[in-house]
């Protein structure tokens, strides 16, 4: 028994559900987000409740059923406080800036780096070396922080570059010199 798929889904005062077909919307303060679930999932809506079943205990089904019921959760969570995920920005010289709609990083290339805020992603810059990806789909935040990250990952070496918060990197020793 999937004890996560099983465990029904409270929907807060001011979210509205609505199920069509395979299609879930979940309106909130924050926004709305639409996605289909698989077909072989049957999620219902009872007062404030939804509840996802599943139609026999094949392996393919078990893993659906407490992914679905994440998703969903994900999105009444998204809809009503939002996502966010933390990076740092560590090197000399490096820093963050924000422009308008684009983040402008400079990390130690010829150039600055641009990247431009995706639909649904907001940047925060604190400072020069924190930035705060926020949003409302828990996927899209991970995605364009895991983007940002790509442009100067971490190093082992000096532990420059572009890494999560709440991540450590583990250091290396440098080269043995010669005596």
């Amino acid at each position: 028994m999937s004890r996560i798929g099983n465990s029904p889904i409270t929907v807060p005062a001011g979210v509205d559900v609505k199920i069509e077909g395979q299609t879930i919307t979940v309106k909130g303060p924050k926004g709305t987000l639409v996605k289909e679930f698989h077909k072989n999932m049957k999620v219902s809506v009872n007062g404030s409740e939804i509840k996802v079943e599943r139609p026999d205990d094949e392996p393919f089904n078990r893993s659906l059923h407490g992914l679905t019921r994440t998703l969903i959760n994900n999105m009444i969570k998204g809809t009503t406080d939002g996502f966010e995920r933390k990076l740092e920005v560590n090197g000399v010289g490096y820093r963050a800036q924000k422009r308008g709609n684009s983040l402008v990083l400079t990390l130690g290339y010829s150039h600055p780096v641009e990247m431009a805020q995706p639909e649904g992603i907001e940047f925060v810059v604190n400072g020069q070396n924190e930035i705060i990806v926020k949003g409302i789909d828990k996927e899209l935040v991970g995605q364009t922080a895991a983007v940002v990250r790509t442009k100067r990952p971490p190093e082992v070496y000096g532990g420059k570059g572009i890494k999560y918060a709440e991540e450590t990197i583990r250091r290396k020793e440098g080269k043995a010199g010669k005596k």
